[in-house]
């Protein structure tokens, strides 16, 4: 449809595709991504395919790749390409590890991660736990049916023969794969088909404790606290090669280069360079991707014990021995980058533009090429130059956090339900309110200092922050709690212990009910509210996403060239925190009381009577 190029400066005006896609979020490699022009850095990820299709033929078994990029290079552009390629095959499963919240226990973090990644869908638009359970069944009974019906007739069997039905698949499987040592793994990844019992059968699959009633109706027992950390790895193996079975596994490592480090003095990049060594010497089979800047692969790859061993399995199939290297952009390539982002963004407004590159010049952006810039450089060149190529009267003066965080946000509604589920952004999200509102007054609290907790590494992690108020007179420890199984009633163990973390007060910010059955966090909660005062406060995402959106545009500040006072001033402009019916819930005096607007996540496991009738057949035991 052909418009009037004042139809399109208005758009142009009010939406801009290029601000807050500086960078790469892990949102955006898992769900809706952004334009790609697959002829940029080709190279790359052309040897990671055909590093899958080696696997795949059997040419190979494992497979270890190490990419190295400056920094806005274009490192985490790549994997979304390479994830969102894999995704129209069938013939592979993704798994993205980015975030490495404790590297001393990185092998438990790393079985969650890979769970984690399992979750999110596949080549046949369900879960890629679900692939791999669907054919697991299929090979074991001779069948051929797709996981979607067997999400359909999974109710039916367990109403009809309720556990037992597992109990008979379970025996089926491993009758035909002899070799699989933990016949729970095989179960729980089984019960993946079920909707009842997907989210409660993922985390145990993510070496996380389940209530004891839960666990012992789907047979499933609990690891044990002290084997945690030493039974990840085995697990995390046994559950690769199952996988392997059916799709070749590919392993990415991102943001590798941050500076935290593990007690024994190893940063990030070398920890997970001995794990992927362990990884690469274990696995049946797969594809082992790092990426990370020249500089931490000379000064930390090269640096570690025995740094040849691992070096020959992160670039195993280099001939040199040397990483893949990114290149920056020429001319061509700034061009047909910044085409793709436009036709993309035209075709979503139904507009046709003046031609392909407005409202910007080929010759002004075929100069920028001629300093080989990075690919963040240029989609920041674009979001600062995205206007109209008519005269504006009376601009407004547009924030310079204002379209950064309007795109934050839209990615934050995009995967809503998954940072639900993540208790860290959620609690950063919530100190970075709170300490915007710092010399503030709400609700007879002025709020003078937002405190780091200071805890032992055993009591580490479980208290987000705690606020400090009226003279040091009122003093809140905040805990975002989003787990279940034993660790909701440890946070809480935490949360009630005033004398030892220096409270007045402990918050519990949670979106779900506590199991009934587990009786030693629902005490500690009776505890927490009635004989110390402290509250519950229910957490809603209609509360969170803006706090979450400033959060990471907080997060990403130094790639969007903002300083945390404009953050902080947009913050107070918006009102965002001080109008925040979270915010203002945690600060209130608490009700005693539960929430009631809580979903039901955390009750017992129940089996629906519903029989789904759509390509059904009888299972017979």
């Amino acid at each position: 449809m052909t418009v009037t190029t004042s139809t399109i400066d208005d758009l142009i005006k009010n939406q801009n595709p290029f601000a807050g896609h500086i960078v790469v979020r892990p949102q955006q490699i898992w769900g809706k991504s952004f334009p790609d022009v697959p002829l940029i850095n080709a190279h790359a990820s052309n040897a990671v395919f055909d590093a899958v299709d080696k696997v795949r033929k059997g040419k190979r078994e494992t497979v270890g790749i190490t990419i190295t990029a400056e920094k806005g290079l274009g490192k985490s552009h790549i994997i979304s390409r390479i994830r969102h390629r894999l995704q129209t095959g069938d013939g592979s499963l993704f798994i993205y590890i980015s975030k490495y919240d404790n590297l001393n226990q990185i092998k438990s973090l790393f079985l969650q991660s890979v769970a984690s990644s399992l979750r999110a869908f596949g080549s046949q638009k369900v879960m890629q736990w679900q692939e791999i359970a669907a054919a697991l069944i299929n090979e074991a009974k001779q069948w051929e049916y797709t996981p979607q019906q067997y999400i359909n007739m999974y109710p039916g069997w367990l109403s009809q023969h309720s556990t037992k039905a597992i109990v008979n698949l379970t025996e089926s499987v491993l009758k035909v794969k002899p070799e699989i040592t933990n016949p729970y793994i095989v179960k729980a990844i089984l019960w993946t088909l079920s909707p009842v019992h997907i989210n409660y059968a993922s985390y145990w699959l993510s070496g996380l404790e389940l209530a004891q009633s839960q666990a012992e109706e789907m047979g499933l027992p609990n690891p044990k606290s002290e084997d945690r950390e030493a039974e990840a790895l085995s697990t995390v193996r046994q559950i690769l090669d199952i996988t392997s079975y059916y799709r070749v596994p590919v392993i990415c490592f991102d943001e590798l280069d941050i500076a935290d480090a593990a007690d024994n003095g190893f940063l990030a990049a070398q920890v997970i360079a001995s794990l992927v060594k362990d990884l690469y010497n274990s696995l049946k089979q797969g594809v082992l991707l790092l990426a990370m800047y020249p500089r931490t692969w000379e000064d930390q790859i090269k640096a570690l014990p025995e740094a040849e061993a691992v070096i020959d399995r992160l670039v195993s199939d280099q001939a040199d021995r040397q990483p893949i290297k990114l290149s920056f952009l020429n001319s061509d390539d700034i061009v047909a980058l910044v085409s793709q982002w436009l036709q993309d963004f035209y075709k979503e407004h139904q507009q046709t533009p003046p031609h392909t590159l407005y409202p910007f010049d080929e010759i002004k952006l075929r100069e920028l090429g001629k300093s080989r810039p990075t690919v963040r450089s240029v989609l920041k060149w674009c979001a600062e130059n995205f206007v109209p190529n008519v005269p504006i009267i009376d601009k407004p003066q547009i924030h310079p956090v204002h379209s950064y965080f309007n795109s934050e946000l839209a990615n934050v509604e995009a995967s809503i339900d998954s940072l639900m589920e993540d208790q860290n952004s959620i609690g950063d999200a919530l100190w970075l309110a709170f300490n915007s509102l710092i010399g503030e007054t709400l609700e007879g609290v002025k709020i003078e200092e937002i405190e780091d907790i200071e805890a032992s590494a055993a009591d580490e992690g479980y208290i987000n922050f705690k606020i400090i108020g009226n003279d040091w007179k009122v003093r809140i420890g905040v805990a975002v709690v989003q787990q279940d199984g034993r660790y909701i009633g440890a946070a809480l163990n935490r949360l009630i212990d005033y004398n030892k973390f220096d409270l007045t007060r402990g918050c519990l910010v949670r979106s779900k009910n506590i199991n009934p059955g587990a009786a030693l966090a629902k005490e500690r909660l009776r505890i927490l509210l009635k004989e110390k005062g402290g509250e519950w406060v229910g957490l809603q995402s209609q509360d969170i996403k803006l706090l979450l959106a400033i959060l990471f545009v907080y997060y990403n500040r130094e790639s969007y060239e903002l300083t945390e006072e404009q953050i902080f001033e947009f913050i107070e402009q918006n009102q965002l925190a001080i109008n925040n019916p979270l915010i203002r819930e945690i600060i209130s005096d608490p009700s005693g009381q539960e929430p009631t607007n809580l979903t039901d996540d955390g009750l017992p496991i129940s089996i629906p009577q519903s029989v789904a009738t759509a390509d059904y057949i009888e299972l017979n035991l």
